[in-house]
């Protein structure tokens, strides 16, 4: 190309350019919608750019190690590494600060013992259970086929299906694609999905098929989760195709509403006689349920309605309010419902206090990423725990923060086929099952350095917290533990006012406590 022609070229494309800052300026200049734009044509548009990509500069540039939220880069890493069979070993010490108030830390023996060969399993099934559930102490946690790609709910049932661990399917109901072999939670929300009439009721006949099947070990009714206790789930209109709209049993393309509340039982005494039936319908299996703990004395008023109507739920799940894989109002996410820590400590001294806990198993879901989640869990009161964000990660998930947007970048939380095939079930599935083996085998390692051989002999003075800089104290002095039969004989002045106002008619009441 010449030289006079080379800047007939550039003049050209100059002039292009030209024109199109000059029709997005007068493009700024002239809509209403945007004052930034209005004030500052063409380099407002800067501020937008840099607001669209402010999660993956805070993550990888501004963000320390150990803050970050709601996962740090620590916690990243060792999910990560592990997914991968890598160890997740560290350098030079720990970037904690140990002497900060509020840190926790496990209390290790001078007696350390072997490491079990085998890692510790619970099983699942009181005395009205005919077919007992053997449970790994980490699982995956509920997460829905329409929150989730298919490609990831494969990768999932597939991983938990090599490592011999349970997946909950979420309350989206069974699908294709959590048939893949794993051992399957079947969870039924408000909604009753994939075992519903046209009214929005149970059909007993659909939930007994679907019960029955072999890969389903256990039905848990779920009350209400940790991202948002107290309103139901939402699925958005675009991610009702055709297909979930099918297995869910919803219109296509509409909004899907989970009630916040059952239509089933309205009762702490409908819900026990609820389960009861449920677990007639399925043959026996394994009927619990799942809450993020509200208050005292509803926690209360459930171990009332088991000790009148004389039966009891296998297991029940406990979300905390730090949970959350579903979208859910800021407000909700930030402010409301009880964390894990003291639900479960609510709920398992309940059950010990109303002389119920050796008949009732207790999962722990919020935040379980590493080995340390799980004895810590163990310690306040858990049997086993229950994952659902790390096994995201596991199988992918960078913490964009974009799982409701349906633009998830991993292909691991949309419905859109160019994401979803970006995401391999074949080697996502092993990265599931290497996770899970390496975080129990991680959390095995700490209880034998504990020297505790069966997470039954962990004990509460085990796990201390810093009060201050020079302060700290157990579990066992910080919190207050129930001895069996206490609630039922003489409830401590902690429990009284709360056990006074417990009905098995009523979950609403007016008492504070």
């Amino acid at each position: 190309m010449s030289p006079s022609s080379a800047r007939r070229t550039v003049t050209a494309a100059l002039g292009l350019t030209g024109a199109a800052v000059g029709a997005l300026a007068a493009r700024d200049l002239t809509q209403k919608k945007h004052s930034i734009l209005r004030i500052y044509p063409v380099i407002g548009h800067m501020r937008y750019f840099l607001e669209s990509i402010r999660p993956e500069l805070q993550q990888y540039f501004i963000e320390r190690n150990w803050d970050g939220r709601p996962f740090d880069r620590e916690v990243r890493t060792v999910v990560y590494e592990r997914a991968k069979g890598i160890h997740g070993e560290q350098a030079f010490g720990t970037e904690r600060d140990v002497n900060a108030t509020g840190y926790e830390y496990l209390v290790h023996s001078l007696q350390p013992v072997m490491q079990p060969p085998e890692p510790s399993r619970v099983l699942i099934g009181g005395p009205d259970c005919t077919q007992p559930y053997s449970m790994a102490v980490l699982n995956v946690s509920a997460m829905s086929f329409g929150s989730l790609s298919s490609h990831a709910i494969q990768a999932l049932n597939i991983g938990a299906r090599e490592g011999g661990f349970a997946h909950d399917t979420g309350e989206g109901s069974l699908t294709p694609y959590h048939e893949e072999g794993g051992d399957l939670i079947w969870e039924l929300g408000t909604g009753y999905f994939g075992a519903r009439t046209p009214d929005g009721l149970l059909d007993e006949e659909a939930f007994r098929e679907k019960a029955m099947k072999d890969q389903v070990k256990a039905i848990s009714v779920k009350l209400s989760q940790g991202a948002k206790p107290g309103i139901g789930g939402v699925l958005p209109g675009p991610k009702v195709t055709a297909e979930i709209a099918g297995i869910r049993g919803v219109p296509e393309g509409e909004k899907c509403v989970s009630p916040p509340a059952h239509t089933m039982f309205d009762t702490p005494r409908g819900l026990i006689e609820f389960i009861a039936r449920l677990r007639q319908l399925s043959g026996g299996k394994p009927v619990g349920f799942k809450l993020c703990v509200g208050s005292k004395v509803e926690v209360l008023s459930l171990c009332k309605a088991m000790l009148e109507v004389g039966t009891a739920p296998d297991f029940i799940h406990i979300d905390g309010s730090e949970g959350g894989t579903g979208a859910a109002p800021l407000e909700f996410e930030d402010h409301m419902g009880m964390p894990l820590t003291q639900g479960l400590m609510t709920m398992h001294n309940a059950l010990v206090g109303v002389g119920l806990r050796d008949r009732v198993k207790i999962g722990a879901a919020g935040k379980v990423a590493a080995g340390n989640d799980i004895i810590k869990r163990m310690i306040q009161g858990a049997d086993y725990t229950l994952s659902a964000r790390a096994m995201m990660m596991a199988v992918g998930c960078i913490q964009a923060l974009a799982c409701h947007t349906g633009k998830c970048p991993t292909g691991v939380a949309t419905q859109d086929p160019r994401r979803v095939r970006g995401l391999v079930v074949e080697d996502k599935s092993v990265r599931v099952t290497q996770y899970q083996q390496g975080t129990v085998d991680s959390a095995m390692s700490l209880m034998a350095a504990m020297g505790v051989d069966d997470p039954a002999d962990l004990r509460p003075w085990m796990l201390r917290r810093n009060l201050s800089p020079t302060e700290n104290a157990s579990y066992a002095t910080l919190y207050q533990w129930l001895q069996p039969g206490e609630l039922l004989e003489d409830p401590p002045d902690h429990w009284a006012d709360a056990w006074g106002a417990a009905s098995a008619e009523s979950f609403r009441t007016h008492h504070f406590a």
